[in-house]
């Protein structure tokens, strides 16, 4: 393989160059934030899309398509002359020289070509990725769910699961198939076992002949006392009970210990589960790392009140690649934080330019939402807390207003009506190598139990 580098440069091009790394939340608020400054913006991300993540697991359950949450970046951008959007992954940051280097990757495969960008001002956000707490082999087993990728990689073993299932004869092995877990008790945890269930007690009903797919069990684990947890104790409470009536087995307060392609362990207790999910915890983003300075446990850039890096007052870090402390408690890694960031950041280098010191950050919360299943959701608004229908209300219109674009916001509710009237799923083909798929199931002769 061969390597070229070039330098990318605009020597004709007075404005500052604000280079923006991530094309999430953050960033992509940062650089509309920056639509009428006399800047020159270049947005680089490893996808081409914006993700509405809040929905990610809806895709990953075979409610909506990719599409349908995503929206290429180069489009929501189209008119705004003064960002260009580069299709490439961070591979080095040279703080003193203020240049990071770009890593494109030639079309046929056969070259790699690496592109010095240079910056007056750097913005990283870059997110969050999965964290499995030192057991990082666990992975293959219990994918997570961060990425579109993720989400086509799940939903194509949740629902194999089920024609795995209606192929077996064996009754334990058929039975291991139709156990699915869940490790992890926050939203999306909460959101994709509701969600399961309710996949296998009504929109698979009828469609097989071997199997009845409401024996499927549910699982979601959660090494904490409760599910929900950053949310008060009376919605954790009915948010349990919720997932309960739809089927989930709500398991807490003992962690999982050990996971592979035959299930997992609570303690000294083995639970056969052909699939698993991981949703019980996340690292910030590795580019971090690359910054050279002081990280927290998550990996996560410790900035200063304006979200500048100590000592660079040109670098900026938003999202969930900053930790951000605020009245004692940390700033939530979820998407109106990731906002509020990325508008804050474009908001202290227009003020820069006019001459001004930026303010310091101050995150507003306005709540957390998360669905269940069916008319079933909790709201913690503040003042206002909300459970149940009502608070199933709010959510769908919460998400709706927030995903981009008019085309988005209208397949979405189509979708949503359609399942709701219906049940039905329509995005539930399969498709993808055959390495994608679980594992095959162990011989007759093999006791998987047999580690106890």
């Amino acid at each position: 393989m061969t390597s070229t580098s070039r330098t990318a440069s605009a020597a004709h091009d007075a404005r500052p160059h604000i280079v923006i790394v991530g094309g999430g939340f953050a960033g992509l608020w940062a650089a509309r934030g920056l639509a009428r400054a006399p800047v020159r913006i270049t947005l680089v991300d490893r996808g081409n899309h914006h993700l509405f993540q809040p929905l990610l697991y809806q895709v990953a359950t075979a409610g909506l398509s990719a599409p349908d949450i995503a929206a290429p970046l180069r489009h929501i951008l189209r008119r705004q002359r003064n960002v260009e959007v580069r299709m490439a992954t961070v591979t080095g940051i040279d703080k003193a020289a203020r240049r990071i280097r770009l890593h494109d990757g030639a079309p046929d495969g056969d070259a790699a070509d690496t592109t010095i960008l240079a910056y007056d001002t750097l913005l990283l956000a870059t997110g969050a990725t999965h964290a499995y707490f030192g057991n990082d082999h666990w992975a293959a087993h219990a994918p997570g769910l961060k990425t579109l990728e993720d989400a086509l990689l799940l939903r194509r073993r949740l629902l194999l699961a089920f024609e795995r299932a209606e192929a077996e004869t064996d009754p334990d092995r058929r039975a291991a198939w139709l156990s699915f877990a869940i490790v992890g008790g926050g939203p999306t945890g909460v959101e994709l076992a509701g969600t399961l269930a309710e996949i296998a007690r009504h929109t698979l009903r009828e469609e097989f002949r071997n199997i009845d797919p409401a024996s499927a069990r549910v699982r979601l684990v959660e090494a904490g006392p409760r599910v929900l947890s950053a949310f008060p104790d009376a919605l954790s409470e009915r948010a349990r009970r919720q997932l309960e009536r739809l089927g989930v087995e709500v398991l807490t307060g003992t962690p999982v210990s050990d996971i592979d392609a035959e299930g997992f362990r609570l303690g000294e207790r083995f639970v056969p589960a052909r699939t698993l999910v991981w949703a019980a915890g996340v690292a910030a983003s590795p580019l971090g790392r690359a910054l050279d300075v002081p990280l927290d446990r998550a990996g996560r850039v410790q900035v200063g009140p304006d979200l500048s890096v100590p000592g660079h007052p040109e670098i900026f870090v938003a999202g969930d690649l900053a930790t951000v402390v605020q009245d004692g408690r940390p700033v939530p890694g979820v998407a109106p934080a990731a906002k509020q960031m990325g508008h804050h950041v474009a908001r202290t280098i227009r003020a820069r330019l006019e001459g001004a010191a930026g303010a310091a950050f101050r995150y507003r919360d306005f709540g957390n939402l998360a669905t269940i299943g069916r008319q079933a959701a909790v709201a913690d608004l503040g003042r206002v807390r909300l459970s149940g229908v009502l608070a199933w209300w709010f959510w769908l219109w919460a998400h709706v207003f927030f995903l981009i674009g008019f085309r988005n916001r209208l397949v979405v509710l189509l979708n949503w009506t359609w399942a709701y009237w219906t049940y039905q799923r329509g995005a539930r083909i399969i498709f993808g190598p055959a390495e994608d798929a679980p594992a095959p199931a162990a011989p007759p002769d093999h006791d998987p139990h047999s580690r106890r």
